[in-house]
């Protein structure tokens, strides 16, 4: 065999990353057949007129590089969006930017707002895309830890991962991937932090609408002192259930804005002009289609729930989002990641062990469910269950 080459020293960050999880269970649940509870993704597209609208764009053009922050209808859409669900006024020109999905904007605005040295606070369990790329960035990566069944965030524990070199919170609310929801106690203690700090936030509110129960979603710029701290990160894909266009945006005060922008400029440069236009004809005609989303959501949710609770599963709360965290050790002493390769191949069906989302491995005792899915697909994955966790008993 050939000696391998001089590779030179890669980038540490991604060399000793493995595969993501959702990676991971997603390809076990193809190659075993297995109902798919893992991964994010709605089953059915969003509205046909939001379809329709891009693939006119797409066929009368133009198709050459839109602004770099993004086509101005889009902008404008955004804004008003803005105005309408929280009295947030957003200068289209300066204080919105689109993006190449949630994940670059949130990938720019850490770029942008961070740099070596500094210091950035997230929230564990955390989406698994901040800690690489504030590392990669050259930050300092605080954590702030949660702890089950509540997951509330108190002030002390805040203030105490801040210090004079905290530049950045990462704030996700409705929080993937335990569906908490901050309430205003718990928001109002974070602006009273940030006020006594340096530091900005990121806010992460790509769920804003999929809120339960009646429950409001408020966002931490609407407080006090907080407009010009924050950021706020959309998504379209979670709202009109395109995950695949991967439409995203940052707003925020145009200083901030304008740095992200910069960051942005260098990453994917711009996003399809036709799926922009898309998205706004969606947030201007389609937003009913959201706010049905929501009720529908909670039924699925309800219903699986139900179902998990029959099966020995113990459901946590799940205020928000598309996804229901569950304590598995009235099942099984596994950890959390032996028990979803197991019942991948056993039972074929893909859930997420929560203790990716922890820097330490801890809990390992929570799974995730996804159930932005049929029901019909929601119900073969209970019955698959049933029938595993049945047979398994019958052995013993």
């Amino acid at each position: 065999m050939a000696a391998s080459p001089p590779y030179p020293r890669f980038n540490p960050v991604f060399a000793g990353m493995g595969t993501t999880i959702f990676t991971v269970m997603s390809a076990l649940a193809v190659e075993h057949g297995a109902v798919n509870l893992g991964q994010g993704f709605p089953d059915e597209d969003g509205p046909r007129s939001i379809r329709d609208a891009a693939a006119k764009a797409l066929v009368e053009g133009p198709n050459q590089y839109p602004p770099t922050r993004g086509r101005i209808e889009l902008r404008r859409a955004i804004a008003a969006h803005a105005k309408r669900f929280y009295d947030l006024s957003f200068n289209p020109d300066t204080e919105v930017l689109i993006t190449s999905g949630g994940t670059e904007a949130l990938t720019a605005s850490i770029m942008g707002l961070v740099g070596p040295g500094d210091e950035i606070v997230l929230i564990e369990p955390a989406y698994d895309s901040y800690g690489p790329m504030a590392a990669a960035s050259g930050a300092i990566v605080k954590t702030v830890k949660l702890s089950p069944p509540d997951w509330r965030l108190t002030e002390q524990a805040l203030a105490a991962a801040f210090t004079p070199k905290t530049r950045v919170l990462m704030l996700n609310t409705p929080l993937n991937p335990i569906g908490r929801v901050f309430d205003r106690e718990e928001l109002e203690a974070i602006a009273k932090v940030l006020r006594g700090s340096q530091a900005v936030a990121i806010c992460d509110e790509v769920y804003e609408h999929l809120v339960f129960d009646g429950r409001p979603h408020v966002p931490l710029m609407t407080l006090p002192g907080m407009a010009e701290r924050v950021v706020r990160v959309g998504s379209a894909g979670k709202m009109f259930s395109l995950t695949g266009w991967k439409i995203g945006w940052v707003t925020g005060a145009a200083p901030l804005v304008d740095v992200i922008a910069k960051a942005h400029q260098f990453i994917t440069f711009t996003t399809s002009p036709a799926l922009q236009l898309g998205i706004a004809h969606a947030l201007e005609h389609e937003m009913d289609f959201t706010l049905g989303l929501t009720e529908e959501l909670q039924a699925k949710r309800d219903l699986l729930k139900q179902g998990l609770t029959k099966l020995g599963f113990t459901a946590l709360a799940c205020e928000g989002t598309y996804f229901m965290t569950a304590d598995i050790r009235g099942l099984t002493n596994e950890p959390d990641r032996v028990f979803c390769e197991r019942l991948v191949r056993e039972a074929g069906v893909a859930l997420i062990p929560l203790s990716v989302f922890f820097e330490d491995g801890k809990p390992d005792h929570l799974v995730r469910f996804a159930f932005c899915k049929k029901q019909s697909v929601i119900e073969d994955a209970l019955a698959r269950l049933e029938r595993f966790f049945i047979k398994r008993q019958d052995a013993s």
